[in-house]
């Protein structure tokens, strides 16, 4: 059932919900359609990543960088890939036609989206779409982490959940950065942390010394995928803990000094370099899920089991 929040007017389909909730309050829903404004373009969207940000979204968390709440019907979904169909005043580099991807503030799931112009990307030559639309989250968390870290040639970086969305990208940046990579992973996952260049070792129990095992000479650099004893294990072996980044344990960060990636160091040039990188073959993304728009709910119910390997993506009719 769609349901019409206008009456009359331009509308435009989105996957968003009018109460907070549990993935069953997702619908398919009518809202008025963007237009592009100064130094915007509007895009077609054609496929939008899924992100455990959405889930609190649609639980009812309200993201650090909003003044407020926004009204409801909400729409989730922060990255998206499509073909521009508007492009505002003051844009150059652009034009109608032009398949992109890019990031949005909220509002992905959606037939249209209006974003700055600064925000989108060319999208390369023969990326999938269902790639391009779970691409630029997927890349832009391990490239300001791996920076803030100041993995380089020689490192030896110690990757938790190694195996997941961010995990598996972090590792292959890494590893083009010339470092070591031990990635932690389930058994399951240890041969498809070898096929992407990292040392795989198992979690649980004793896990300071499987790593110690092998990297003899010590680990450099810490990337925390995971938490709890994730994150114990990196303080112990990791010196400088300024080189320890969690993406779970935010609350944690300060009292242990350890870091954060950084909101201000989000950059659209961040994803366009890992766009070259998989134009090149040297960097891949693995899908978990590819779920049509109108079954949000269900891409919503995998992202929260936390298994898998690589990212959920809603793919747009």
């Amino acid at each position: 059932m769609v349901i019409n929040f206008l009456g009359e007017g331009i509308v435009m389909r989105v996957a968003g919900f009018s109460e907070a909730g549990g993935p069953e309050v997702l619908r398919i829903l009518e809202v008025p359609t963007p237009e592009a404004g100064v130094g915007e373009v509007r895009v077609r969207v054609k496929a939008a990543g899924v992100q455990p940000f959405d889930l609190a979204v649609r639980e009812g968390w309200t993201p650090p960088y909003l003044a407020s709440p926004p009204p409801f019907p909400r729409v989730p979904g922060n990255e998206f890939a499509g073909v521009i169909d508007q492009v505002g005043d003051g844009v150059s580099g652009f034009a109608v036609g032009d398949e992109v991807m890019g990031n949005s503030v909220l509002g992905s799931y959606s037939e249209f989206v209006v974003a700055p112009v600064a925000n989108v990307v060319a999208k390369p030559e023969g990326m999938p779409w269902e790639v391009a639309g779970a691409f630029p989250a997927a890349v832009m968390t391990p490239h300001i982490a791996l920076e803030d870290l100041r993995v380089g040639e020689g490192d030896a970086l110690l990757v938790h959940a190694a195996a997941g969305g961010v995990g598996a990208v972090a590792v292959q940046m890494a590893k083009i950065a010339g470092a070591t990579v031990i990635g932690t992973a389930s058994e399951g996952n240890h041969e498809y942390l070898r096929s992407l260049g990292a040392v795989p070792v198992l979690y649980g129990d004793g896990l300071a010394d499987r790593v110690r095992a092998v990297a003899p000479h010590g680990i450099d650099a810490a990337l925390d995928g995971a938490g709890g004893h994730a994150l114990e294990v990196s303080l112990e072996l990791v010196k400088d803990r300024d080189r320890i980044v969690t993406l779970v344990e935010h609350g944690r960060a300060g009292e242990l000094g350890i870091r954060v990636t950084s909101k201000e160091k989000r950059s659209i040039a961040r994803v366009a370099e890992a766009a070259r990188w998989y134009a090149d073959g040297r960097l891949a993304l693995n899908l978990k899920g590819v779920y049509p728009w109108t079954r949000a709910a269900d891409a919503h119910r995998q992202v929260a089991t936390g298994h898998g390997r690589g990212k959920v993506v809603l793919v747009m009719d």
